[in-house]
């Protein structure tokens, strides 16, 4: 059995995400997968991080369908109304890509 977000993968963002994240926003997302997330929940091969604006600084929830395992990170960043207030990590079995949930329609 092949394992969902497995760090050796090709790793992505979608154009809409690079154009409204900063890059540093990005990777913290694919940390909280590689560190927090993976090894200790099992993971399908689509994740939802809500991104939230905690007193000006950034927490992502991540939450997953088929499971009731949620959690929340906070991050040192400062939070903007121009974030998205969702994003999905999608593993296709090939590669791995952050994206919009619009983007999930292209």
């Amino acid at each position: 059995m092949v394992e969902t977000f497995d760090n050796q993968r090709r790793r992505y963002a979608s154009l809409g995400v690079v154009e409204r994240l900063p890059g540093a926003l990005i990777d913290s997302i694919w940390l909280i997968i590689d560190i927090d997330l993976k090894g200790v929940v099992p993971l399908t091969n689509m994740l939802y991080f809500d991104l939230i604006d905690n007193d000006g600084k950034v927490t992502v929830h991540f939450s997953q369908e088929i499971s009731d395992v949620q959690m929340a990170v906070d991050l040192p960043f400062p939070y903007s109304d121009k974030y998205p207030s969702q994003v999905f990590a999608f593993d296709d079995g090939n590669k791995e890509t952050i994206l919009l949930p619009a983007e999930m329609l292209e």
